[in-house]
């Protein structure tokens, strides 16, 4: 019988996750009920959200716990079923977690087309970092031709799409990115105005010459060093939507300081500046707006996308840790099996 390799949380990490942070477990496969269906995990989507699952603090979704397995999304191939609405070779988006099988009632599940998009841009640019990158930027950025945009983490598969798509509507994008090959990866694939290598040492006078008419769209990935320097740079009017703020994610403390709120609830007022912070689902209305839009785009050349594949269950959790230091190039992917 085929054993079900799982990856469990082991312990809450106190800052930066580290490999003691992760088990990995074998055990027997699970056995499906009647009408229910055994899945095979084909793909697995290492996403910076995971990071907030590990952790004890509220937020907007519950925490993994201690000796469970890891959230995340996946593709997964049906192998057994007694399930009429399902056959034996399916393939289907799904929750299945850092694991080999998983057994599911079918609910929530969403069969995948092969002969229409490779499966697993369904975890990236046709999944929800793609929506999460269209719905943020078009409700939320509302962006107009003319306008300056900028966005951090932009080689990452909802910065990347942010930037396409603002192209699309007349913006001059600028990239935000760590590291040469990524600011070259902007400009030559994904078709950004201008990249900016956040490591440089005059990073914040980069930005500034790159955007001499200031910013009128951030979308913000990363908080941090990145964050100071835009925000001098905000217009009047400027929109914000908060996607993630990466660099703070393993934090153990507030920053040091002064406290800065006081300039940050100034600008607000004087600029009539809108900071909004959104989950994708906020805006699961729009979800069939954006599979026909972002289909059409990817199909059409329109929307480009890289994939960074790491092959083997095994090898998830360090993928994972190297994720958080930014060092993927492209929407990060597990290939299972």
């Amino acid at each position: 019988m085929a054993q079900n390799r799982r990856v469990l949380l082991a312990s809450r990490p106190n800052g930066a996750p580290t490999p003691c942070d992760f088990r990995i477990e074998t055990g027997p496969m699970p056995q499906p009920k009647e009408g229910e269906l055994l899945l095979r995990t084909r793909w697995l989507s290492l996403d910076p959200y995971m990071r907030g699952r590990m952790s004890a603090a509220k937020s907007y979704a519950k925490s993994v716990e201690v000796g469970d397995v890891l959230e995340g999304g996946t593709v997964a191939e049906v192998v057994e079923t007694t399930n009429p609405r399902f056959a034996v070779g399916d393939v289907v988006l799904c929750g299945n977690g850092w694991q080999d099988y998983a057994v599911s009632d079918g609910k929530g599940l969403r069969k995948l087309d092969p002969s229409v998009a490779p499966v697993q841009t369904a975890l990236g640019v046709l999944g929800m970092p793609g929506m999460t990158a269209y719905t943020g930027l078009l409700t939320i950025g509302r962006p107009k031709a003319g306008e300056t945009l900028v966005v951090a983490a932009a080689t990452g598969p909802v910065g990347s799409a942010v930037g396409q798509i603002a192209k699309m509507k007349g913006c001059r994008a600028v990239g935000i990115a760590g590291g040469p090959e990524k600011c070259r990866l902007l400009t030559e694939e994904f078709g950004f105005d201008a990249a900016i290598d956040h490591r440089a040492p005059d990073f914040a006078d980069q930005l500034a010459k790159a955007c001499p008419d200031g910013i009128d769209i951030y979308f913000e990935n990363v908080g941090g060093a990145v964050w100071d320097a835009v925000f001098p740079l905000l217009n009047d009017f400027a929109r914000v939507p908060v996607c993630g703020i990466v660099s703070h994610y393993n934090d153990t403390d507030l920053p040091a300081g002064p406290d800065r709120t006081p300039q940050l609830m100034g600008a607000v007022l004087r600029k009539r500046l809108t900071l909004r912070g959104f989950i994708v689902w906020d805006f699961a209305d729009q979800a069939k707006d954006f599979a026909r839009d972002m289909g059409e785009w990817v199909k059409a050349g329109r929307i480009r996308y890289r994939e960074d594949v790491v092959d083997g269950l095994e090898k998830a959790p360090e993928a994972f840790m190297g994720l958080l230091q930014g060092r993927n190039l492209g929407k990060l992917l597990v290939k299972v099996s």
